[in-house]
């Protein structure tokens, strides 16, 4: 099979090895250089590396043509999925359609999808209605349509001031507003094929994504999942008409334990949602992944833990930049029984700049299990308190 690969997602991450015979498959790689460098040097395959700036899809279209004989174009990045779409009709191969896309991309169109199903989700709008209201008066969430990582997502205390917020952005039309919803937020990570979930597991998030992107560390671990939960996914699946891949599904827990639709993603999680994930079910989600989208068997799946597994980031993209970093993780949680990796940035690594997940870029990256979900609940809200990452100003030396 002759395969076009869209690399966006760090190699590491997915492990294009584990689901593609790169000795049996004629496989290219295609991408910015700054994710093509990270390409093992042995790896049996054609490189074709964009400008740095250059647009991916037309940066795509001037590399290739129909008469190049790709077969399949696998994009596993949140960021290219509506991107080889456009590829896909270029190279006249078939795939999911742009709508079908949208549904899993746009928060607009996804919301929009769920009209007259059972699924409760937010009340939402593009934009306000004509006389300038919404419909609703309390706190108001706005956020980017296709956006990720929570970044540029606010939270408001009334609607009005959602509005005043969303008035002032330079691209409006870019984003929507939603109530808020009070409650935990959870995950469910797993794979469809034949529009069939096949393979899930569920996970609370310890804090939430929004108050990541403003600097609070942000975890999460599996628990049981309950026959409502999976009911959930499962319903989100078949209403959205998710075909085939990975999903990442986000949803409230209300404190009455009514179960609210928040988002959901056709590609694997972030963080270490891909390496728990296996530890705890024996799937590994991306060459799992890798063989639905390219008609292959599935890799046999290895024995399950017996344990609940969990992760814990914490951020540095808000500290200041021009500021000498200080990280003190206490002798007891690096000692932990719970804990199974600690990450901690080298003094000389750059602080990121930019939300990140990365265990290798954030400046502390905790990772931890436990036989019972609420012991392992416990050990990461202690450690979201107890872990210090933090600036000072740099002192001057002396003229």
């Amino acid at each position: 099979m002759k395969i076009l690969v869209i690399h966006q997602v760090p190699y590491r991450k997915i492990g294009y090895e584990r689901g593609i015979d790169h000795d049996r498959h004629q496989v290219t790689y295609i991408g910015h250089p700054h994710r093509m460098a990270d390409l093992p040097e042995a790896l049996p395959a054609r490189r074709i590396v964009l400008d740095a700036d250059e647009d991916l899809v037309a940066g795509i279209r001037a590399r290739t043509s129909p008469a190049d004989g790709y077969e399949k174009v696998l994009a596993l990045s949140e960021f290219g999925i509506i991107e080889a779409c456009h590829v896909r009709e270029y190279l006249g191969i078939a795939g999911p359609d742009l709508a079908a896309v949208e549904r899993v991309r746009d928060k607009v169109r996804m919301k929009e999808a769920l009209a007259g199903s059972d699924l409760r989700h937010p009340r939402f709008t593009a934009g306000p209605a004509p006389d300038g209201t919404l419909p609703w008066t309390g706190r108001t969430v706005l956020k980017p349509r296709q956006g990720a990582s929570s970044e540029d997502v606010t939270i408001h205390a009334t609607a009005r001031e959602a509005l005043d917020a969303y008035e002032q952005l330079p691209h409006a039309d870019e984003f929507q507003l939603e109530e808020h919803i009070d409650g935990d937020i959870l995950h469910a990570d797993g794979l469809v094929e034949g529009g069939r979930l096949v393979d899930l597991a569920v996970s609370r998030y310890v804090n939430k994504p929004v108050e990541y992107a403003q600097g609070s560390p942000l975890g999460s671990h599996q628990e049981p999942c309950t026959p409502a939960q999976r009911e959930l996914a499962e319903r989100v699946v078949a209403v959205l008409g998710i075909e085939e891949g990975c999903v990442h599904l986000e949803f409230f827990e209300t404190p009455g334990g009514e179960l609210v639709f928040l988002e959901v993603a056709n590609r694997v999680g972030g963080a270490a949602v891909v390496s728990t994930h296996e530890l705890h079910t024996g799937v590994h989600l991306p060459s799992h992944e890798i063989a639905v989208r390219l008609g292959l068997e599935r890799p046999e799946a290895g024995p399950p833990s017996g344990r609940h597994h969990g992760w814990i980031a914490f951020p540095g993209h808000h500290l200041a930049a021009d500021g000498v970093r200080t990280i003190d993780v206490p002798e007891w949680i690096r000692t932990h029984p719970c804990v199974d990796g600690l990450h901690v940035l080298a003094p000389e690594q750059e602080t990121p700049r930019h939300i990140t997940y990365q265990e290798w870029e954030v400046p502390v990256f905790i990772e931890a299990s436990h036989a019972d979900a609420g012991e392992l609940r416990r050990f990461l809200q202690e450690c979201a308190r107890a872990v210090s990452v933090r600036t000072a100003p740099a002192v001057r030396a002396a003229a």
